[in-house]
């Protein structure tokens, strides 16, 4: 086997990258640590969700108040069509 080249055969770091391979798997996890932290106290986020499902519930009764009042319009209509079919000569359909 070639001088310098035993790392390859097992598959692992050169022997210059051991001695700081722990450092800096400590300086990743702390780097990892921090910025989830940072994530997790970031309100900044929680502001948008709450405006999504404020947006939300506001549309869902939007569309309630549609589905009612289009459902109260329809049977006014179809009484004043009523009304006015039984009083003409004619019927006309509604």
């Amino acid at each position: 086997m070639e001088p310098g080249r035993e790392y390859m055969q097992e598959k692992t770091a050169p022997p210059s990258l051991n001695a700081h391979s722990s450092e800096v798997n400590d300086m990743t996890f702390q780097a990892i640590k921090t910025s989830m932290m940072k994530f997790v106290k970031d309100e900044d986020g929680l502001t948008i969700v709450e405006y999504a499902v404020g947006g939300g519930l506001i549309t869902l009764g939007v569309v309630a108040a549609f589905i009612l009042l289009g459902g109260a319009v329809d049977a006014n209509i179809r009484d004043l069509c009523g009304a006015v079919s039984s009083r003409g000569a004619a019927p006309t359909p509604c």
